[in-house]
C-alpha cells in the first residue's frame, strides 16, 4: 500500500467529493468558462463545437441540448449573454439546413418540455437577438418562422403559450 497515493476509499473527503460532483453544474461550468474567454478565442472554439453537433446522432443531439436547457438558467446573465450572441452570430453564417437542425432541436424539447424554458430571462434573450447586425437577425428569422409554420397546430399552441408578447410582436410569429 502506497501511503502517498490518493485513495477516495480511505480518506473522509470522499463523501464531499461524491455529494459535490453529483450537484456540478458542467454544462454551466463550460459556458461561463467560454463566455469568459476573448472573441479571438471563444468565436472559433464555439464553431467547432456547433459543427461537431451537425454530426451527431439525434439522441446525442437532443441530449446536448437539455443539457444547455439547464444549464442556461443558473449561468450569470452577463457571461451567459455574450456566449449567447456568439452563438446566433455563427449560426446566422451557417447554411440553413445547420441552423434548421439547431433551432428545430430547441423549439422540439421546448415543445415537448415547455418548463424548461420557464427560468431562462427570455426578454434579455429577445434584446440580444435584436442587438445583431439587420442581416443576422433576417437570416435567424427566416429560419424560425419556417420552423414554426411547420409544426402541427398543437405544437405551435404550446410554443405560442410560452413566448412572450414582446417577442411574438418583434418576431412576428
Amino acid at each position: 500500500m502506497d501511503i502517498f497515493k490518493p485513495s477516495l476509499g480511505n480518506t473522509i473527503l470522499e463523501e464531499n467529493i461524491i455529494a459535490s460532483s453529483m450537484s456540478t453544474n458542467y454544462a454551466g461550468n463550460i459556458i461561463v468558462n467560454l463566455a469568459g474567454l476573448p472573441e479571438f478565442l471563444r468565436k472559433p472554439i464555439l464553431e467547432k463545437r456547433l459543427l461537431e453537433f451537425f454530426s451527431m446522432s439525434k439522441e446525442d443531439k437532443k441530449e446536448i441540448i437539455n443539457n444547455a436547457l439547464q444549464a442556461g438558467p443558473t449561468i450569470p446573465f452577463d457571461k451567459f449573454s455574450t456566449l449567447f450572441r456568439t452563438w446566433l452570430e455563427i449560426l446566422a453564417n451557417l447554411t440553413e439546413e445547420h441552423r434548421t437542425i439547431m433551432f428545430s432541436t430547441y423549439i422540439n424539447e421546448i415543445v415537448m418540455h415547455p418548463e424548461k424554458l420557464v427560468l431562462f430571462n427570455l426578454d434579455g434573450i429577445l434584446e440580444i437577438y435584436l442587438s445583431l447586425a439587420d442581416e443576422q437577425r433576417n437570416i435567424i428569422l427566416s429560419t424560425i418562422r419556417n420552423i414554426v409554420n411547420s409544426l402541427d397546430d398543437s405544437s405551435r399552441k404550446k410554443l405560442w403559450l410560452i413566448i412572450p408578447e414582446k417577442a411574438k410582436s418583434e418576431i412576428g410569429i
